[in-house]
């Protein structure tokens, strides 16, 4: 048997290395080939698994601080994960966070640097943004907007909604009031316009302009391209063909809901492994009965809460990941 290992992060527990070295862990104890290809859906994470930080810049924060902001420069090609310089977590969280002011500037930053640095490919990961700013303060921070004309810029996204929706759907988790998600609703409005007025560009035309705050619309306004965070992470680590030479993939993810099969990584491996007739299992910290039962057909699942119990898959994670894909691999064996 050859399995491959392409989880997404357990999210304050485990990385997605993590997360796949344990189930390499499990695999190799028993005697089976193991692949570990960690994977992300263009949000918080992305960095890591398409290769890591090798630089740290100074920027300004979600709230107007400067801070130190890793991201990765090689072979000029960016990769800039927008959590990193413009993070809710770094504000604070939701209680921390000014929603009306909270600014993504320094993912702005990030990306003039990436150009002064030469990039001809800038990759931005959106998600986990403290800002609704309609990308405002990013766009401000590019200094020569025309030397996007020679760069791809790709987008990074797992969400569907429009620019114009942005306060509405992502707004009161960043903290916002019901009388400030109106506010930056009509502040996203006329920004909207602005860009017509300036780039020609209806940012509310977009699947995903309003991923971030609205950042995915403003760096599709410059010349960006909004492309599924998956889709492109899969590609990145030639994912395609990978999954043709294995038995069994095992992936994975903090909590298992709905939305996990709407641009997630655990939906996107289970329809690529189903176009290859490849059977896919999941080990999840905590999972939803009912979207467990909608799937059975088509993924095992296996919650590390259900297993062990509460405590001990919060406080020994990794460990009960490789004891879950064990259980898994034994009885793949045992069939």
């Amino acid at each position: 048997m050859r399995v491959l290992a392409a989880p997404d992060k357990f999210k304050g527990t485990a990385t997605a290395h993590e997360v796949a070295q344990a189930i390499g862990h499990a695999c190799w104890e028993l005697g089976i080939e193991c692949v570990e290809l960690p994977m992300a859906d263009g949000g918080d994470g992305i960095l890591d698994v398409l290769g890591g930080p090798n630089r740290t810049s100074t920027v300004t924060g979600p709230l107007g601080n400067p801070i130190e902001a890793a991201w990765r420069f090689d072979k000029e090609t960016a990769v800039i994960e927008m959590a990193r310089a413009s993070g809710l977590v770094l504000a604070g969280g939701k209680t921390g966070n000014d929603a009306l002011d909270a600014t993504s500037t320094g993912t702005g930053e990030l990306i003039d640097k990436a150009l002064d640095l030469g990039a001809k490919r800038i990759v931005v990961g959106l998600g986990g943004s403290a800002s609704t700013d309609g990308g405002f303060g990013a766009i401000r921070a590019i200094s020569a907007i025309s030397r996007l004309k020679q760069v791809d810029l790709l987008i990074a996204c797992d969400v569907q909604t429009t620019f114009t929706d942005a306060a509405v759907v992502f707004g009161p988790q960043k903290g916002a009031s019901p009388a400030a998600v109106k506010m930056l609703t009509r502040r996203l409005e006329r920004l909207a316009q602005m860009f017509v007025e300036d780039f020609a560009f209806d940012v509310t035309a977009i699947q995903g302009g309003g991923a971030a705050g609205g950042l995915g619309g403003a760096l599709a306004a410059i010349g960006g391209r909004l492309v599924p965070g998956f889709e492109l992470v899969a590609d990145e680590l030639d994912l395609y063909d990978v999954l043709p030479t294995v038995d069994l993939v095992i992936t994975g993810e903090g909590q298992l809901d709905e939305t996990s099969f709407v641009g997630k990584v655990i939906g996107g491996i289970t329809q690529l492994s189903s176009e290859y007739a490849i059977p896919v299992a999941a080990i999840v910290g905590v999972a939803d009965p009912v979207v467990v039962h909608e799937w059975a057909d088509r993924i095992t699942i296996e919650s590390l809460v259900d297993r062990f119990g509460e405590d001990v898959a919060l406080n020994q994670t990794k460990e009960s990941i490789q004891r879950a894909a064990t259980l898994l691999l034994r009885s793949r064996l045992d069939q």
